[in-house]
């Protein structure tokens, strides 16, 4: 059950799609229930993104007719509301996964104080039976706020996607390229990485609510709009750096994708970056509470080689693997497994 999905693009997208492959190839059958089945308007501000509208009267069909033997609700949105009354109204048991910082979103939008909404998400997670979250230091967090049962479930990358080679030339734009690759959204921060005094060209890849006022505030900086598939991946072989400026994410599936493609990650020590870059040498990129230093550092330091073999850790079937392990049946008596013929 995910509000984020497909015509969307975005992490959690990406991350859903590929899990439910890998789940496919361990011989378990996943269907995601988006918001393409239901009626939906624009998300406020953020038009690009459709939420449902009163899903819940033909979400219980949906559920029942699958049969599912577990049910896991990925976001909390309308879809996500709708889906955990019906399960509380039903009995079923379920699982959550904390995979956006709404809270800071909201008050990056509308100045709703974030304890306000950290106490809805406690309530709306509480009703479950384990959350997932992305990372060691977000667990912490999320703990210290008095979330519970909270289960591990890290991410990976898809390696025959990126690649060390071919290269975008990012003709015409001096070296070296400083590339961000995201939502282009308040949330995202990204003036922080635009104000910065870096040698040669700075880019954007993607689209979002803040791309004409970026635009016309950066007339320097070159925006290539959304690329997907092997465009993405040469434009991540073809910087030198990709810079990562949020402070609110809680993984950063860029940051992988950029490191399979070779090329390093420049970001602040927060929940992301930190757990995933700090502690593993300059070689595959730097954390820095100065973005420019870090930018600088990751730029002297960096190894193609070595920034490819740090991604190559990151396993999308250990995700799925640890993904089945978190889940729990949907009602007393049934079992989760895996087929092991399929998995071979």
């Amino acid at each position: 059950m995910s509000d984020a999905w497909r015509p969307q693009v975005n992490g959690v997208v990406r991350t859903l799609e590929t899990l439910v492959a890998e789940l496919e190839a361990l011989g378990i059958v996943a269907e995601v229930i988006g918001p393409d089945r239901f009626r939906t308007l624009p998300c406020p501000t953020y038009p690009d993104i459709r939420l449902s509208v009163l899903p819940r009267r033909r979400l219980e069909p949906l559920i029942r007719a699958f049969q599912p033997d577990a049910l896991h609700i990925a976001t909390e949105g309308p879809l996500g509301i709708a889906a955990r009354r019906v399960a509380r109204a039903q009995g079923w048991t379920f699982t959550t996964a904390f995979h956006t910082r709404f809270p800071e979103y909201l008050r990056a939008r509308t100045r709703v104080p974030t304890w306000l909404s950290y106490a809805w998400l406690r309530r709306f997670h509480a009703a479950g039976h384990g959350l997932m979250v992305a990372t060691e230091s977000l667990r912490q967090e999320l703990a210290a706020r008095g979330f519970r049962d909270l289960r591990a479930w890290s991410r990976g990358v898809d390696l025959s996607l990126f690649q060390l080679e071919p290269r975008a030339a990012w003709q015409g734009l001096a070296r070296p390229v400083c590339l961000y690759v995201g939502r282009v959204a308040v949330e995202k921060n990204i003036a922080a990485f635009l104000d910065l005094d870096l040698p040669g060209s700075k880019v954007v890849v993607g689209d979002g609510p803040m791309l004409a006022a970026l635009q016309r505030d950066y007339p320097d900086v070159h925006f290539a709009g959304v690329l997907q598939g092997a465009a993405l991946s040469h434009a991540y072989a073809g910087a030198d750096v990709m810079v990562f400026p949020s402070l609110t994410d809680t993984f950063g599936l860029v940051m992988l994708e950029s490191l399979a493609c070779g090329t390093p990650v420049a970001a602040f020590p927060v929940t992301g970056p930190k757990d995933v870059l700090a502690g593993a040498g300059d070689a595959i990129g730097a954390v820095d509470a100065d973005l420019r230093r870090a930018v600088l550092r990751a730029l002297a330091g960096g190894d193609r080689l070595a920034c490819r073999a740090f991604a190559e850790t990151f396993s999308w079937r250990a995700c799925a693997e640890r993904f089945v392990t978190n889940l729990v049946p949907i009602r007393q008596g049934l079992a989760i497994s895996a087929n092991p013929a399929a998995a071979g």
